[in-house]
């Protein structure tokens, strides 16, 4: 696989006469067609519209097999209904592994395909896989928001805020209610993103900045990494010497950002615990469910009382009953699609951005027609699970740092009693807070 976009030639003949073939002899006798390459629709509403979505499968690391599922699952329901504006949906999925090189080969796999987009994908390596879809002129619509290059990339397209949001939001409520403030956070690219973000949220609330603590990403226990974080979150002494004054006097909060093990951690967390003072723990919906909170004793775990931040409404919010029908419809057998996991989520919505614009095309459904729809002002509605999302130039947040930024509201939730549920009803807007972190 090279990763260059396929080419095809216009020959030049100089056949005699009888063995002319008309232009439209030719047209049939080309597999591929006049005019109309793989991934695109013609006028006539005939064609596939081939779309692509990846994610980390089956690694030691942080996994995403919903959001390929999702994706799979959406296309048979769409299918069944008539397909999209009467085309049929055909969905490529790809597994980066976690793996840089990898997802640069999904990337230059779907630019081989002629993809009309890559949507509701995940992967580590924006910087990376962002550059072959930009070449190809390939819209990434609705990735998960790992990396800040989707909130960068004129290609990109994104339907949340990402961890930059979740972390900023996060960070302002901890500041309220928390004493010292550690994150355990992956020894990674994307995890040198993390702390700048939190402490924009901690430093709003006139708090001090988090204990930074890296972690390995595919550790299989954490236990040295938590009794650090004990330590660092009960020691009052270190919190009077940063000029936190009161804070002291409150419980210390340990935030895990580690993806899938952040349950691993907690299993080593849970373990040494007893032995301190004691302390409220903190995440972001991505790390945590609440498939996670119940593996981890419910409402006598770990996460009791904790505060996490999401992009959406909790999974037992109404809005998600359409979702959770085509899940039941399609995938009722498939343990990969949760509808409480938030790659999912943010797959579903992608897919319901990507309906809009081929709704709102007329004739040929191209990666350029998609992504000049976008580009041009279409309002797509989510039914609530997000504000109304556009991507026009003046419909950018200029968070500095973050250029693509449309949508940086979330969500605050908290678990009672074992379960997650809202902390408070709607959005919180973080666009202030992103502005703080880009200037720090």
């Amino acid at each position: 696989m090279t990763g260059r976009r396929r080419t095809r030639s216009t020959f030049r003949t100089t056949l005699r006469a009888p063995f002319r073939l008309s232009a439209l002899a030719v047209c049939a006798a080309l597999a591929a067609g006049c005019g109309v390459i793989p991934g695109t629709s013609d006028a006539s509403g005939g064609g596939d519209i081939t779309v692509m979505t990846w994610a980390p499968q089956d690694t030691n690391a942080t996994n995403k097999p919903g959001m390929p599922a999702m994706a799979q699952a959406y296309a048979r329901w769409i299918n069944s209904n008539g397909g999209l504006n009467g085309r049929k949906l055909k969905i490529l999925t790809c597994n980066d592994r976690n793996d840089r090189v990898t997802a640069v080969k999904c990337a230059r796999r779907a630019v081989d395909e002629d993809v009309v987009a890559v949507v509701g994908s995940y992967s580590q390596f924006g910087d990376d896989f962002l550059g072959p879809l930009a070449s190809a002129g390939i819209p990434f619509i609705g990735g998960y928001g790992v990396t800040n290059d989707e909130f960068t990339n004129p290609m990109s397209y994104p339907v949340n805020g990402g961890s930059p949001a979740l972390l900023a939001g996060l960070g302002k409520e901890l500041a309220t209610v928390c004493g010292p403030v550690a994150l355990i956070r992956p020894d990674s690219i994307a995890g040198d993103q993390l702390p700048q973000l939190l402490d924009s949220g901690l430093k709003a609330g006139g708090h001090a900045e988090a204990l930074d603590q890296l972690a390995p990403e595919d550790a299989t226990e954490y236990g040295t990494q938590a009794k650090r974080a004990l330590e660092r979150t009960t020691d009052t002494e270190t919190e009077t010497e940063a000029g936190t004054g009161s804070e002291t006097e409150k419980k210390g909060c340990v935030v895990p950002a580690l993806g899938d093990r952040t349950n691993t951690f907690m299993d080593s967390f849970r373990r040494d615990r007893e032995d301190y003072p004691d302390v409220r723990t903190a995440n972001v919906l991505g790390s945590v469910d609440q498939t996670v909170i119940n593996a981890n004793g419910g409402k006598s775990g770990p996460y009791e009382d904790s505060y996490i931040t999401g992009w959406y409404p909790v999974a037992s919010d109404a809005r998600w009953d359409d979702m959770k029908k085509v899940i039941n419809e399609e995938a009722f057998d498939d343990d990969r699609i949760d509808p409480q996991d938030a790659g999912v989520q943010t797959t579903w919505i992608a897919y319901t951005v990507l309906k809009a614009v081929v709704e709102s095309l007329d004739g040929e459904v191209s990666s350029t027609t998609v992504r000049r729809a976008l580009d041009d002002g279409l309002q797509v509605s989510t039914g609530g699970l997000t504000p109304t999302l556009r991507w026009r130039f003046e419909d950018l947040l200029s968070v500095v740092g973050f250029p693509r930024l449309v949508n940086a509201q979330v969500t605050l939730q908290v678990v009672r009693d074992g379960r997650l549920v809202a902390a408070r009803k709607g959005f919180i807007n973080t666009t202030k807070l992103l502005e703080n972190a880009a200037d720090g």
